[in-house]
């Protein structure tokens, strides 16, 4: 598969503070110039951040000229308000969304009721609400989601939510490509076909990185992580091994045939600037 049959994307997260909106602004500034197929743009537990979520998607469509994708979440959401947010993003062109059930907000009791209870529910309300105006991407966990019962489970979830109508998904990040291709395999074996697009993470900082890890359920493989231990608080070594780590991870998923490549952007444009190039994904 050529690279120009691809699809290369890029998230963002809505920023809280002033300097978090100057560096926001920065790597858009940065990274749009890549010319990506969409920026995503993510929201807090709960949708917290929702209204950032949708600031950030107007201004990327109206000041960097690309697609934008909100994600949407059903938590703490009611079917009233997901119709008007449904209108207002298609009021100001959007045409993608990243559907998902989303992070339960802190001190979220059990007890609490939602009118939506799964993504493969708002998945199906979206389509019913709104036909195929959108193209939906749904999420998927080569590794498996870490709030899944099993592994078969957890593949269950990712096939309701296809059978209701998702068009592609896109996965949580990892760092072994093996669990990548043995997801799609599963995936086949279970007649699902929709394009399934890595998510990558740039390595930065460990520290920061085993963190999220820990709470997502992404693996870092014993080599990497020992690896990166040894370097201690050397961020440039750090930076130069992941960027290594990375790159390399990306040329095995494209060529195994990956339909694109998704970047967690974490709001730096340098990482994923690096890598971009390296790969020749703009060429």
């Amino acid at each position: 598969m050529e690279l120009k049959s691809r699809t290369f994307s890029l998230e963002y997260f809505p920023a809280r503070t002033e300097k978090g909106e100057q560096s926001l602004a920065a790597a858009r500034m940065e990274l749009s110039k890549l010319k990506p197929a969409f920026a995503s743009v993510t929201f807090g537990a709960g949708g917290s951040t929702q209204d950032g979520t949708y600031q950030t998607i107007k201004t990327i469509i109206q000041e960097d000229g690309i697609d934008a994708a909100p994600h949407i979440s059903c938590i703490s959401t009611s079917r009233d308000t997901l119709k008007s947010m449904l209108d207002d993003y298609r009021e100001i062109g959007v045409k993608r969304l990243v559907v998902l059930r989303g992070d339960m907000p802190s001190g979220y009791g059990a007890a609490e009721h939602n009118e939506l209870r799964y993504a493969n529910e708002l998945v199906e309300f979206i389509r019913q609400q709104t036909g195929d105006h959108f193209t939906l991407e749904v999420a998927a966990y080569p590794e498996f989601h870490p709030q899944a019962s099993s592994a078969r489970a957890d593949l269950q979830n990712f096939k309701r939510k296809v059978e209701a109508g998702a068009d592609s998904a896109i996965t949580q990040y990892f760092f072994n490509p093996d669990a990548y291709f043995r997801f799609l395999d599963d995936c086949q074996l279970m007649d699902l076909d929709i394009p399934i697009t890595p998510g990558i993470m740039p390595i930065t900082n460990y520290k920061q990185l085993a963190r999220f890890s820990d709470a997502c359920g992404a693996e870092i493989p014993r080599w990497i992580r020992k690896r990166l231990e040894s370097y201690g608080d050397d961020l440039e070594s750090i930076r130069e091994f992941g960027l290594d780590v990375v790159i390399n991870l990306c040329e095995q998923l494209l060529a195994g045939g990956a339909p694109g490549l998704h970047f967690y952007s974490m709001n730096r444009a340098e990482p994923v600037k690096t890598i971009w190039e390296e790969l020749k994904l703009s060429d």
